[in-house]
């Protein structure tokens, strides 16, 4: 058995990937000429941090992480003598400790035995160790090893404004159609490089920390700078209001966009190279009163795990949602707001359907992640290249199944039925407080109850909650009348003991940055268009309460059922599933 063949069943046996995904991988590899692990991340399968444990699985070899504190370099030993900090860089590589003659180091790939041996004859021919480590996390440490500590923007305001430690190596520019953009020559006189140094720092920061939204705003005496994690927005130290002309410019040009224009919102992307991984940004401009408010989305394609088993689905759940994308045709709406995840669970279940047999076609916007075996459209409305234009087009091409980003109007809506009543499958998203208002939606733009009725296969709703960070969450006594409405909202069959259940709460540790909670999971409510609810939309439209009974004698359940369960699994905290969710 080859190399390739055994981290694949091990990466299938550890739940990493499916056997699907195992043989996608693989034929990308074939087709790319690249590693079959490279292939799992390209697609989206399995992070970094996953193939690193199951390549230490696989071989036996120790496995180093921030988390379990191996990945990091013994002090007073000198290593930055025995390995320089530009080899370190160039082939991914930290000295973690010297032992005799025996040297370890993290790497992310432990079998390149022509990078052993070069380290070996560098080393003048100490005995190489191998740990094996993210290629993420191996970046951080060896920012944190060669460069000391403090963030990346910190030590860039501490410098005037100079190079923060190193990240131009690091942080490589590029626009959306993938032409690079020289950081040093991009603007001149307006901005120079301190203005350069620092939007490269904060760039950096809020990718080392998590980060999906950057804020950066201006008021009367001061700057603000706001990064949101795991849903909250938290302060970091922001630029001085001398320097905010130049960073709103800074970014503008970055995204091509219009510097001399300041009275109107503008929106634009553009893309950075950092620790090997490609990240798009969505940047939103908005005049305020004391200036111009920039919002900067990150789309990190290497964080994001395509795979439907971990996002967050109950059983029930996704075995309803994969029998309704299992259909020859038929509508499927998943509704929640904007930054709610909607696209990763779509994405995720494309992602386990997809098949040569059958030819896939997405229009978007925009294009988050690009899936192998998809043919995807980005939307370019100045051009004309709008989700209905692309849908009418879409039915000359021979689709099997159709993603649509969002029905946002009349035109969109009609056609999408259209291509369902003709034999296509339709998956796509609404603007809805909660899944069955999908249906009331569709009704008032202009869809027919009886063509509706026929057509509709799912509608589910999702929302995302934040998860108690494992290293450090506490068991705590609730009030019986919560544990009570737990149980009975959970619509959990059988009920569990209330004496059994253990409620846990946020305290903050290191790892989770003090905040208590580490990443987060989706909630959902999915509704599986059962015959009992088509005759309810054709005979009573939109009635809201006839549709939710219909679904809970058929044994779904709502979003605060859902977040209830994660509460009794010790997932979340129970004051996060009150705050995302109502009581209906």
């Amino acid at each position: 058995m080859s190399e390739k063949q055994e981290l694949a069943d091990i990466l299938v046996t550890s739940g990493v990937i499916t056997v699907d995904q195992k043989e996608k991988a693989t034929r990308l590899a074939v087709a790319s000429r690249c590693s079959f692990s490279e292939a799992v991340v390209k697609l989206g399968f399995a992070t970094d941090d996953g193939l690193a444990r199951a390549i230490s699985k696989q071989r036996g070899i120790p496995y180093a992480s921030r988390e379990n504190k191996i990945l990091r370099v013994e002090k007073g030993q000198n290593l930055e003598k025995i390995i320089s900090e530009a080899y370190a860089r160039e082939h991914c590589v930290l000295p973690l400790f010297l032992d005799e003659s025996v040297l370890a180091v993290a790497m992310p790939n432990p079998d390149d035995m022509m990078l052993l041996d070069n380290l070996k004859l560098l080393t003048s021919g100490l005995e190489i160790q191998p740990f094996v480590a993210s290629r993420a996390q191996i970046l951080k440490a060896i920012d944190d090893f060669y460069q000391g500590g403090g963030t990346f923007i910190e030590k860039s305001m501490a410098a005037g404004g100079g190079m923060a430690g190193g990240v131009e190596e690091v942080v490589e520019m590029e626009d959306a159609g993938g032409g690079r953009v020289d950081l040093d020559q991009a603007i001149q006189g307006a901005q120079g490089a301190d203005v350069i140094s620092l939007v490269n720092a904060i760039l950096k920061q809020a990718i080392t920390e998590r980060v999906s939204d950057i804020h950066v705003e201006s008021y009367d005496e001061r700057v603000m700078l706001r990064f949101r994690i795991d849903g909250v927005l938290y302060e970091r130290p922001a630029p001085l209001k001398k320097d905010f002309l130049g960073v709103i410019s800074r970014i503008k040009i970055l995204s091509k966009l219009d510097i001399a224009e300041r009275r109107l919102p503008q929106d634009g992307t553009f893309s950075i190279k950092v620790q090997n991984r490609n990240i798009d940004l969505r940047v939103s401009i908005c005049p305020t009163v004391y200036g111009e408010k920039v919002v900067m989305r990150i789309l990190d394609k290497g964080a994001v795990e395509l795979n439907i088993d971990k996002i967050g689905f109950e059983p029930r759940q996704k075995q309803d949602f994969l029998e309704g994308a299992s259909l020859p045709h038929g509508l499927l709406f998943l509704t929640g707001p904007t930054g709610s995840g909607k696209t990763t669970t779509l994405y995720s279940v494309l992602s386990t359907i997809v098949t040569p047999e059958l030819n896939f076609m997405t229009i978007e916007d925009p294009v988050e992640i690009k899936l192998e075996g998809i043919n995807q459209v980005q939307v370019r409305a100045n051009i004309g290249l709008t989700f209905a234009a692309a849908l009418r087009s879409f039915l000359r091409q021979d689709p099997d199944v159709i993603l649509v980003g969002e029905v946002r109007d009349q035109e969109t809506a009609q056609t999408c039925l259209r291509a369902a009543l003709t034999g296509h499958l339709v998956l796509s998203t609404l603007h809805t407080n909660d899944a069955l208002s999908a249906v009331v939606r569709l009704i008032d733009l202009g869809i027919e109850r009886f063509l509706l009725s026929s057509s509709l296969a799912v509608v589910a709703a999702q929302r995302l909650v934040r998860k108690l960070c494992p290293h450090c969450k506490k068991p705590h006594q609730p009030d019986p009348k919560d544990v009570e409405m737990c149980i009975r909202e959970s619509l959990l069959n059988p009920s569990p003991d209330p004496n059994k259940i253990a409620f846990f709460e946020p305290r903050g540790c290191d790892k989770c940055a003090h905040t208590g909670f580490l990443g987060r999971t989706a909630i959902y409510e999915v509704y599986r268009v059962i015959p009992e609810m088509r005759e309810i939309i054709y005979k009573h439209g939109g009635d809201l309460a006839r549709l939710r009974e219909a679904a809970v004698r058929a044994g779904m359940w709502n979003l605060r059922a859902s977040g209830w369960r994660k509460v009794i699994a010790g997932l979340t905290a129970f004051e996060d599933i009150q705050s995302v969710t109502i009581d209906e």
